[in-house]
């Protein structure tokens, strides 16, 4: 039995620990728990679960929709994507990050390329829905990144990281608020796996945040630890 988990409030990376490890764990007979990467995507990181897999939206989609199938592995080989709209520092600071999961938790980032043109990922929330959306006006230089690094490394994940307008953060560390880059980022997601069918991780291009006194708890490790 497959049992699809959908997380009970909006998702950010530092609230979801508790639920990526207790829900596999509930009293019910389940073989195989496919989770959203929204769920998973702090988790996984610590305390990997064998019987759940890290499943992003679209594929979900299809492989619930009986077009796509999904094929477990030990272990992803990872490659890194920068937006070239990245500035110098901060590009380095996110190298250092991918040295760091590779030291203390093992993984494989095997390389990482800098798109050939800036992204210029925009994002809004549509006024009448409510809900978060978005576009990448230079949407062809992703997939060209991202072909570049499959052929090179044989890598069977992507994780993104593209330069954003920091002016969401008082809306994400409201516990009411909405999270305006999820609509954005599902575009970006489903420009990979839909052409690549491979999974596909994002998170914006950050630098540390300024300090809040107001911070709500749920995202405080969101807000400690941006970039990890």
């Amino acid at each position: 039995m497959a049992l699809r988990l959908t997380p009970p409030f909006p998702s950010f990376t530092g609230r979801n620990l508790v639920i990526g490890k207790s829900q596999p764990l509930v009293k019910l007979k389940i073989s195989c728990s496919y989770h959203s990467n929204e769920v998973l995507n702090a988790a996984m990181l610590y305390w990997p679960v064998p019987n759940v897999l890290y499943v992003v939206g679209y594929a979900l989609d299809r492989f619930a929709e009986g077009l796509w199938a999904l094929q477990p592995v030990h272990q992803n080989r990872v490659g890194l994507v920068l937006d070239a709209a990245i500035e110098g520092e901060l590009r380095l600071r996110h190298l250092q990050v991918a040295d760091a999961t590779r030291a203390s938790l093992g993984l494989p980032v095997l390389e990482y390329i800098v798109t050939d043109t800036p992204l210029l990922v925009e994002k809004w929330v549509d006024p009448k829905s409510g809900q978060s959306t978005g576009r990448i006006k230079h949407p062809d230089s992703l997939p060209r990144a991202v072909q570049t690094l499959v052929n090179r490394t044989k890598c069977i994940v992507m994780a993104i990281e593209y330069a954003v307008c920091i002016s969401f953060l008082l809306i994400l560390f409201n516990p009411q608020g909405i999270d305006d880059l999820a609509g954005v980022e599902a575009v970006i997601s489903h420009l990979v796996v839909k052409e690549f069918q491979i999974p596909c991780a994002h998170a914006p291009a950050l630098s540390p945040f300024p300090l809040s006194l107001s911070l709500c708890p749920k995202s405080a490790a969101k807000e400690v630890s941006n970039i990890f």
